[in-house]
């Protein structure tokens, strides 16, 4: 049998209200029946029929409706049934490359706000974990701290720019400082999503020196490259100030990439268009599923619907009975 407990206990008080109602009610019927001994009836028997008598019960159902709506507001809560809580939770550092590269027309309206776009969308879909995020070109730094506000994250993402730093391509020293923001966690599982669309052309950290500290810290690292294949459309400006596009090769190391991902036990993904990158993000999320607490709890289940339902039902009856079967009563 359910425990039952109510969380407005204080609406019961309105009983004494209703028993003042039934009360009047009664008193004022007896009055109108009250009878007069005239000679010669004496014989005559009552002229109330069971039917005259059954208008008592339309006060009765209006009385039980608003007796059940007073339970219900009461709100009753069963408490014996139990609820298995798994809270999935992992830290993941964002490494995006924001070198002159991204502006890279490829992508629409080009690489780096297609990066932000869906990595905004991954960030939001992960309610439990903690985010943070590092940029880099010519040099790298921790744009936002690890977080579970995604709010603040997305903000973050929102204002990368290019020209935030001097222009570049520095891998290691993107992995370093990610590395570095996850070496101290404690979370079970410690992520890096590195995104870059080139090849490591500065720094004083090599991307696998970085990614064998990585594996020491116990940190998977995700490479992507974005980038099509061959040629990519790229803005330039010529001596007047004008934007033109040329055709650029699109040059990433992929055999680096891959060698982070190998050295780390994550794994490496290309990504040609703005799809690919989303359904990259969408196999990350799949793989990445890690339990970091179990707990049981009493859950406190509302149970007040059905007490509603029931003064509802009541309700209806009553009008109908008062306005059909009933409606010539006295």
């Amino acid at each position: 049998m359910k425990d039952v407990v109510f969380a407005n206990p204080g609406f019961f008080y309105l009983f004494i209200v209703l028993v003042a109602i039934t009360g009047w009610y009664l008193l004022r019927g007896s009055r109108k029946s009250a009878s007069m001994g005239v000679p010669g009836f004496e014989g005559l028997e009552d002229s109330r029929t069971p039917r005259t008598w059954m208008r008592h019960l339309l006060f009765a159902m209006r009385i039980a409706a608003i007796g059940l709506l007073i339970v219900a507001m009461a709100r009753p809560q069963s408490t014996n049934r139990w609820q298995k809580v798994t809270s999935e939770g992992i830290d993941i550092v964002m490494c995006m490359d924001v070198s002159g590269s991204m502006r890279a027309m490829d992508f629409k309206p080009n690489r780096l706000e297609s990066a932000k776009d869906v990595g905004i969308e991954f960030v939001n879909s992960r309610d439990q974990d903690r985010f943070g995020l590092v940029i880099f070109a010519g040099e790298s730094f921790t744009q936002c701290p690890l977080t579970t506000d995604r709010a603040v994250v997305t903000n973050f993402m929102n204002e990368l720019d290019f020209d935030l730093v001097e222009d570049g391509t520095a891998i290691g020293m993107g992995l370093a400082t990610s590395v570095n923001r996850l070496k101290e966690s404690r979370a079970k599982s410690k992520v890096v999503i590195l995104l870059t669309d080139g090849v490591n052309n500065q720094g004083e950290i090599g991307p696998v020196t970085a990614a064998e500290l990585a594996a020491n810290y116990g940190i998977r690292v995700y490479t992507i490259g974005v980038g099509s294949k061959g040629t990519a459309p790229f803005p330039l400006q010529d001596r007047f100030g004008r934007t033109i596009v040329r055709k650029m090769e699109v040059e990433i190391d992929e055999d680096v990439l891959r060698k982070i991902a190998v050295l780390t036990g994550g794994k490496y993904f290309r990504a040609t268009d703005t799809e690919k990158l989303r359904a990259v993000y969408e196999e990350i999320d799949q793989m990445e599923k890690t339990q970091m607490d179990v707990k049981q709890f009493s859950k406190l289940n509302d149970e007040y619907f059905p007490w509603v339902v029931g003064a509802l039902l009541l309700f209806v009856i009553e009008i109908v009975l008062r306005f059909t079967l009933f409606r010539t009563l006295p």
